[in-house]
C-alpha cells in the first residue's frame, strides 16, 4: 500500500509516494486526478539524477507523484511495458495518457503535468 498523507478530495500530495504493487498504484490513480509515476531502480544513474526533479514536480505542481522500484515490482513494470529506467508514466482521470523514457528536464515534466491538470 502507498504511504501518503493524501486527502479524500483527490488533491495532489507534495512528496513522492512509494508504491508497492499494482493494487497500490491503482488506488493512487483512482484517488487522484493526475498521477506521474516514476519507474526507477536504485542502481540507475539517470534515475538518481531525475529524483530531485521528480521531487520538485511533486511539491510544485498539481500532480501526485508515485515512485515504483522496478526491481521490487517487476510484474508491475512489465504490466506497463517498462523496458528501461527511468520511465515516467502519466495518468489523468484514471487513464494512462503519456509515457516518457529517460532523463527528462524539469520544465518538460511540468508542461506535461499542466497539460492534464484541471
Amino acid at each position: 500500500m502507498a504511504t501518503d498523507s493524501r486527502s479524500e478530495t483527490g488533491t495532489a500530495t507534495n512528496e513522492p509516494l512509494h508504491v508497492d504493487g499494482e493494487a497500490s498504484l491503482n488506488e493512487l490513480v483512482d484517488d487522484h486526478d493526475v498521477v506521474l509515476t516514476d519507474f526507477y531502480a536504485d542502481w540507475c544513474g539517470p534515475c538518481q539524477a531525475l529524483e530531485p526533479i521528480v521531487e520538485t514536480v511533486a511539491e510544485e505542481t498539481e500532480a501526485t507523484v508515485a515512485k515504483v522500484d522496478v526491481d521490487a515490482n517487476q510484474q508491475l513494470a512489465a504490466t506497463y511495458g517498462v523496458r528501461g529506467v527511468p520511465t515516467l508514466v502519466l495518468f489523468a482521470d484514471g487513464e494512462q495518457v503519456e509515457e516518457v523514457v529517460g532523463l527528462t528536464a524539469e520544465q518538460q515534466l511540468r508542461d506535461l503535468v499542466e497539460t492534464y491538470a484541471r
